[in-house]
């Protein structure tokens, strides 16, 4: 059917387009924290709690230039202490040859307070092992007003004697008491100058011939480089500077075919690693077979002074044997 317009009427009406309103373009943050797997509240307080601990870390840092926790910190230790947590009693065990009063002396030295919390166990600690005699400790407290130390000590190997002193060493030469020539323990006698820094290879000397060791009173560090072993029946033996431990091994070795040792010799000389000499006083030098089997002779002078090889060797071992009879050494 057709349509007729009349002239002069209005055109017909266009259908009313909706008022649409534009949306703005997401951001790529929004975007970014759209795919989050939180929500945006909860990242909104996980970023707080990151700014407040960030504050609160440099506040801290500040109040501990200014020594604000240490005073908290002690503040806390002496209120603790008054009401009973403060040390009342040490309980020392391990101790075999120190003074108990010199450990708990030790043990409390530069403490300020007796509080238990203030006590600086490490220090303490530090304090006992820089004594002689320790070689390690354990320290603990036992609350509320008990200190406990374990003490292990060192074992004394050796009397090292220099200038008329003598003084109880250990295996590795640390120094650990004075001793009295009236009270002297059965120990090896190292004497001279550096003798006991040397004390871990003359311990390795005497473990190479274990036969001779209890028979050897007294080791002279000469010169600085070898060793003048003393035995209990008067006589010395002269080692090398090399190869000592060989040599004092080939001289068992030969005493124990035919005894050398308390047969009349006055001293015996093995620095030349091709043979021995040994000397009676009043007599030349003989060179000793390898085999041990050449005695002295039966007529030989008895002994009237100490005869021996080089001036050095005179005035090291006149000072020892000066210090072995007067019940120095």
């Amino acid at each position: 059917m057709s349509r007729t317009i009349k002239r002069g009427a209005a055109p017909p009406g266009r259908r009313p387009t909706p008022n649409r309103r534009r949306v703005p373009k997401a951001s790529l943050g929004d975007r970014l924290l759209a795919k989050m797997p939180i929500s945006e509240d909860a990242l909104r307080k996980a970023v707080t709690w990151t700014v407040l601990g960030g504050v609160g870390v440099a506040t801290l840092f500040v109040a501990n230039l200014l020594g604000v926790p240490q005073a908290i910190g002690a503040g806390v230790a002496e209120a603790a202490g008054r009401a009973g947590l403060r040390v009342e009693q040490v309980d020392i065990t391990g101790l075999k040859r120190m003074d108990r009063e010199t450990v708990y002396a030790v043990a409390l030295e530069d403490q300020s307070s007796r509080a238990m919390l203030r006590v600086d166990l490490e220090r303490v600690r530090e304090r006992l092992l820089a004594y002689g005699w320790i070689s390690d400790a354990y320290v603990a407290r036992r609350l509320p007003d008990r200190l406990v130390i374990h003490i292990t000590e060192r074992e004394p190997a050796a009397i090292w004697q220099d200038k008329g002193q003598l003084t109880l060493i250990d295996a590795t030469g640390r120094l650990l008491a004075p001793v009295a020539p009236t009270h002297m323990p059965d120990l090896p006698l190292v004497i001279g100058p550096g003798a006991n820094q040397q004390e871990p290879g003359y311990q390795a000397l005497l473990a190479a011939a274990p036969a001779l060791r209890p028979r050897i009173r007294a080791a002279t560090w000469v010169g600085n480089r070898r060793w003048d072993l003393t035995f209990t029946t008067g006589e010395t033996l002269a080692l090398p500077q090399d190869g000592a431990p060989q040599a004092l091994i080939k001289f068992a070795q030969m005493d124990g075919a035919d005894p050398l040792l308390g047969k009349g010799w006055l001293r015996f000389d093995l620095r030349d690693p091709a043979k021995m000499y040994a000397r009676r006083a009043g007599q030349d030098q003989q060179r000793v077979a390898d085999d041990g089997r050449n005695d002295p002779p039966a007529d030989a002078a008895a002994a009237t002074g100490n005869n021996v090889i080089g001036d050095n060797d005179r005035t090291i071992e006149a000072r020892a044997g000066e210090a072995l009879r007067s019940g120095e050494a």
